[in-house]
């Protein structure tokens, strides 16, 4: 950007020097997918950072009835890139949602909520920025295939490195395919995804977003990680839908598909998404001290935040049907509600590989990257900062390994919910956390329940699974 240029110049001359024929605008529905449209570039003024572009609100998920569906969507000069995936030269802007005839945010924004979360931080004197680092992780298949009926129902998804492949007649079969469990970090052959990835992070990279690390994870079958570097948490939640929407898109260009899905196999590791978070004030760090795992009484009083509220940040943090399937006891998913440093067993945990107070920060390792990254982070946000207002006491660590105790070791240490429809009943009783700061609304809680329960819940209990044929076909 230029000494003299507003951001808005900024994205104009930048379009003007790269002979740009596009404009892609970006912007989140309720649920949590990015939706888009695109006007050719002559029709991005100045003006439209402040006028916007109208579109029919009343076709997005969880939004307006059709006798109110004018919507327009703002937007953000910030969040340029130009999209790899787009024969024509495109750039994309990330989009507000507003009111045309106030101009105001629209309440059900999800992108308006973090704005809002952002802001309520400030207001609390406690801090000025909550950095987010998400870590989600994602299956890449060669095959996916699925459909349901009056009479019928299956899925079949497949990859060359699955297990269940061992035996197949592949003109040849070269072998080399993780054992169940064991796709954390094998060299090729054996990681038959290394390329790939590296072509994700290439592509990551050009669009502005900056990459730690990337590797195969623990299921077999193409179970991938790419790890981004942390962000305050608006641009968290943006780069997390800029780094998903390059995943799958790279993944297609090869003849591969990704998904994000907590459990899209039976009896291996399901992917979750463990998000860091750290508050700052005025450039320093504040979640380190002398207490627990070098933490500072802020910093435990915000895990106590989360433990206390974490039935209802599930149906947030973790909301599909599908989401239940991973949150599973006595599997490696974290459903005891403990924190403790380095065990990645305890649903809380204080990362220990550096000393420095910067790197201080607690991991929530419960979320799956299903989520709706501006409502699960910002809800989180809520969380911590009720449990350092209220100073809420997280208890005593929990440093052994839990899925070594006995059963009377567990009965006093709480479990996430069982289900999608449970964490929507902790949701409903507690939420008062999250309508601090007019963050979120009544509107918004009351929608987001009715649509999980009359959109996923519902027609998830009128359809018989395959397995109970197997179960109760010959009663």
């Amino acid at each position: 950007m230029g000494k003299s240029e507003s951001p808005a110049q900024s994205v104009l001359s930048y379009i003007k020097a790269n002979k740009i024929e596009f404009v892609d605008f970006k912007f989140m529905d309720f649920p949590g997918q990015w939706q888009h449209f695109t006007v050719p570039s002559s029709e991005l003024k100045e003006d439209s950072f402040e006028n916007g572009f109208g579109f029919d609100g009343s076709s997005i998920r969880g939004w307006k009835s059709i006798n109110e569906s004018d919507m327009l969507i703002i937007p953000d000069p910030t969040t340029l890139f130009a999209d790899p995936f787009i024969i024509a030269p495109t750039i994309s802007l990330t989009c507000d949602v507003v009111e045309p005839a106030t101009k105001e945010k629209y309440a059900r924004c999800p992108r308006s909520i973090a704005q809002k979360a952002d802001a309520y931080l400030k207001s609390t004197g406690l801090a000025d920025t909550a950095y987010f680092g998400p870590e989600a992780e994602f299956f890449i298949f060669d095959d996916a295939r699925f459909d349901s009926g009056p009479n019928f129902s299956f899925y079949s998804v497949d990859s060359i490195e699955g297990k269940w492949n061992s035996g197949r007649e592949e003109n040849p079969n070269l072998a080399y395919k993780p054992r169940y469990k064991e796709g954390y970090f094998p060299v090729p052959p054996t990681d038959k995804l290394t390329d790939l990835r590296n072509e994700m992070v290439r592509n990551l990279i050009n669009v502005g977003i900056d990459v730690e690390a990337q590797h195969h994870e623990v299921a077999s079958g193409g179970q991938c990680e790419i790890d981004m570097k942390f962000k305050p948490l608006l641009r968290a939640a943006d780069q997390l839908l800029m780094f998903k929407y390059v995943i799958k898109n790279t993944a297609t260009k090869n003849n591969k598909t990704v998904t994000y899905m907590p459990k899209p196999i039976f009896g291996d590791n399901g992917s979750g998404m463990h998000v860091h978070v750290s508050l700052w004030l005025k450039g320093k760090p504040l979640f380190a001290g002398s207490g627990y795992a070098g933490l500072s009484e802020m910093a435990l009083y915000f895990i106590g935040g989360i433990l206390k509220h974490a039935p209802a940040l599930l149906a947030l943090t973790n909301p599909t049907t599908n989401s239940y399937k991973r949150l599973v006891p006595g599997f490696e998913a974290p459903v005891n509600l403990a924190y403790s440093q380095r065990n990645r067993s305890a649903s809380v945990r204080i990362p220990m590989y550096s000393t420095s107070p910067k790197a201080k920060r607690v991991e929530f390792r419960c979320p799956d990257p299903s989520c709706n990254p501006y409502l699960a982070f910002s809800a989180i946000l809520m969380a911590g900062l009720d449990g350092v207002m209220n100073r809420i006491d997280p208890g005593n660590p929990l440093d052994k390994d839990i899925y070594d105790l006995s059963p009377e070791e567990l009965k006093d240490v709480p479990s996430t919910p069982e289900s999608l429809g449970h964490a929507l009943k902790a949701l409903e009783a507690d939420h008062d956390f999250l309508l601090k700061g007019n963050v979120f609304t009544e509107d918004v809680i009351e929608t987001w329940i009715k649509y999980k329960i009359d959109k996923e819940i519902k027609p998830m209990a009128l359809r018989p699974h395959p397995h109970e044929f197997e179960l109760y076909f010959d009663v």
